[in-house]
């Protein structure tokens, strides 16, 4: 490991939540950062989420439950989880890791490690939001499970039991009490679970363009080009992009999210075992004057509905597809029927609707710290679904490893050369 000093140059590969996060943490301590992104700031897989900083998002969908659950995922047909046969096939071998890893051991240190992490982060989000002017995105009101049915309620058991190990807030809610709490709810769920311990925003891209411009005010660069070539030198790495420039830099962090696979193993040859979980949104306005304070999710359905800028963010379940794979809406067409039964909803926006592909580590744990047999190169990529609530203390914990600082949380769960090596 190449310990950084204070002054040199750190280049960071993309710009979505994590890679400015880096950025953002590394200027803090008197490193000069250069952002680099084809697309500029939380334009790409950080835009399309559901805003929700939460400790629930603690539980790793490779649980030890996950056995049981296995053979109903393999029809293809639940509402919450979708899958290409023949991509899967192409990615057998993180296939059989993921689901070697939905153990209780692995459980136990992944579930410890991401909230720590999403604790964190909670924390860091706080501050930055404050010193960068969008506190007022901000909501704190947590967010809701909801259950149609007593059966349904029961086979959360497992994960609202993990949430109250870790002492993560919550109360269990009567369809009485969910009124109370959203009157314009249909009265089709018997139960919720109001998890306390989160907050919301309704715009996750402009936050991160907020904390990008915050950056730049500190003396840091945005540029939007694409990293074409990476090559180690005497004194660092030289990059070079698309548009024919070059750039020299100490130390370059790799964040390029789902990218992040094709990157590493064009310039190192390394087979990061990276699986895609893709996502959809589409937005949709509420009727009839329905109003949803905070966001909610239909266990039964498989998607999150969440109060946004541009309206009710439709979010859809998991699909396990090859990152560049054609979309197949059908599923947000499943949840969009379902939303349709909870809320009183209008028109869609006249939006496209969006996709992204979260990129997923086979212990749903990412990768913090140095680069393998490469001095200089680190690694914060594999946030699965849950980059915007674990980016900030990624991004902390990376520059404290970087310039040897004592870290917050304990690094050993996330390092690199859990899959890679040199």
């Amino acid at each position: 490991m190449t310990q950084a000093r204070t002054g040199q140059h750190v280049v960071v590969l993309g710009a979505g939540m994590v890679g400015v996060a880096c950025a953002l943490s590394l200027r803090h301590r008197g490193m000069n950062v250069t952002v680099l992104d084809p697309l500029g700031p939380g334009a790409a897989t950080s835009h399309g989420n559901a805003g929700v900083l939460a400790r629930s998002s603690l539980m790793p969908f490779n649980h030890p439950r996950l056995w049981s659950q296995l053979p109903g995922l393999l029809r293809g047909r639940s509402a919450g989880f979708r899958y290409a046969p023949l991509a899967m096939l192409d990615q057998w071998r993180w296939g059989l890791a993921y689901l070697s890893n939905a153990r209780e051991p692995v459980f136990r240190e992944t579930t410890a490690a991401l909230d720590a992490l999403i604790r964190h982060s909670g924390d860091v989000h706080r501050r930055w939001m404050d010193a960068a002017g969008v506190a007022h995105r901000r909501r704190d009101e947590g967010w809701l499970f909801l259950y149609r049915s007593a059966a349904g309620f029961e086979s959360g058991a497992f994960a609202r039991d993990t949430l109250e190990r870790f002492g993560v807030g919550t109360a269990v809610l009567e369809r009485h009490e969910l009124h109370d709490l959203e009157p314009h709810l249909q009265p089709i769920f018997r139960k919720a679970l109001w998890v306390k311990d989160a907050s919301s925003v309704d715009s996750p891209g402009e936050v991160v363009r907020a904390y990008a411009d915050w950056l730049t005010q500190q003396g840091g660069r945005v540029v939007v080009a694409e990293a074409t070539t990476l090559n180690r030198t005497d004194t660092g790495w030289t990059l070079h992009t698309d548009g024919g420039n070059t750039l020299h830099a100490d130390h370059v962090v790799v964040a390029l999210g789902p990218w992040s696979r094709e990157f590493l193993r064009a310039q190192f040859g390394w087979r990061l075992p990276m699986g895609f979980e893709r996502g959809y949104h589409r937005h949709l306005q509420p009727a009839q004057g329905a109003v949803l304070n905070r966001p909610v999710y239909d266990t039964a359905a498989g998607y999150v509905l969440a109060p946004m800028a541009q309206g009710l963010r439709l979010t859809s379940g998991v699909e396990l597809n090859a990152q560049h794979a054609p979309p197949r809406t059908g599923q947000l067409d499943a949840a969009e029927r379902a939303a349709r039964e909870a809320l009183p909803l209008g028109d869609r926006s006249a939006a496209p609707d969006w996709l992204g592909s979260r990129p997923t580590l086979p212990d749903c744990r990412p990768m913090i710290g140095a680069g393998p047999g490469q001095p200089g190169l680190w690694l914060a990529l594999g946030h699965q679904h849950i980059g915007f609530s674990t980016g900030p203390g990624t991004g902390e914990l990376l520059a404290q490893l970087m310039l040897g600082e004592s870290t917050t949380i304990d690094p050993h769960p996330f390092r690199p050369q859990r899959f890679l090596r040199a």
